[in-house]
């Protein structure tokens, strides 16, 4: 299984150093020419690369950190999406919910990506705390994950506990996807509310 981070801002680079702390390799990519990107790269861990961003879509499993608005290009840089993952650790502030047709933010990325299995996850925790070793005081952190395509959890469950996460699956995107998705500009309050309610 191979591995790619499109976007290198805040979130990239966080989970970036995930990946280069667990010695598992990752191409990454951005706007900028891999070029500009390498000495970064190179200074979060020798499992890190940059690439193109053309390049970096051979990969099997492509994580969007990307701002939300960028979407629809990387989605055009591949004819067929058809046989990739899509995880969308994106959030869509500063987008009001209205522009999203009523749907979760990954169920309406999802129709840019026809032909992937597309997971939300990774997008609940800031990036310095993504960044940050996941094991406490020997606990866990948890990664709350969500698809419409159940055989795309479970590989990308493996990959968070790889990473030293404690993956959750909370269903469907309609369904438990719905609660991480950002409303404005509100997220993490709003996942533990709406979770309380459900026990209730």
């Amino acid at each position: 299984m191979s591995y790619a981070i499109v976007g290198f801002g805040k979130i990239g680079q966080a989970l970036a150093h995930a990946f280069a702390r667990n010695n598992i390799n990752v191409t990454v990519a951005s706007r900028r020419p891999p070029e500009a990107l390498a000495p970064q790269a190179r200074a979060v861990g020798p499992t890190v690369v940059a690439k193109s961003l053309r390049d970096a879509l051979e990969a099997d499993t492509i994580i969007l950190a990307i701002p939300f608005g960028e979407h629809r290009e990387v989605a055009k840089a591949l004819p067929s999406w058809k046989g990739k993952t899509v995880i969308d650790a994106m959030n869509s502030f500063p987008l009001p919910p209205e522009e999203l047709d009523g749907l979760p933010s990954s169920t309406f990325i999802a129709k840019s990506f026809t032909g992937a299995k597309v997971v939300k996850g990774f997008n609940h925790l800031g990036a310095a705390t993504l960044a940050s070793d996941p094991v406490v005081e020997g606990r866990h952190r948890v990664i709350f994950l969500s698809s419409d395509d159940e055989d795309a959890i479970s590989p990308v469950a493996d990959l968070a506990k790889r990473l030293g996460f404690a993956p959750v699956t909370l269903g469907k995107l309609n369904e438990g996807g719905l609660l991480v998705h950002a409303r404005g500009r509100l997220w993490g309050p709003l996942i533990f509310q709406d979770l309380f309610k459900k026990q209730q």
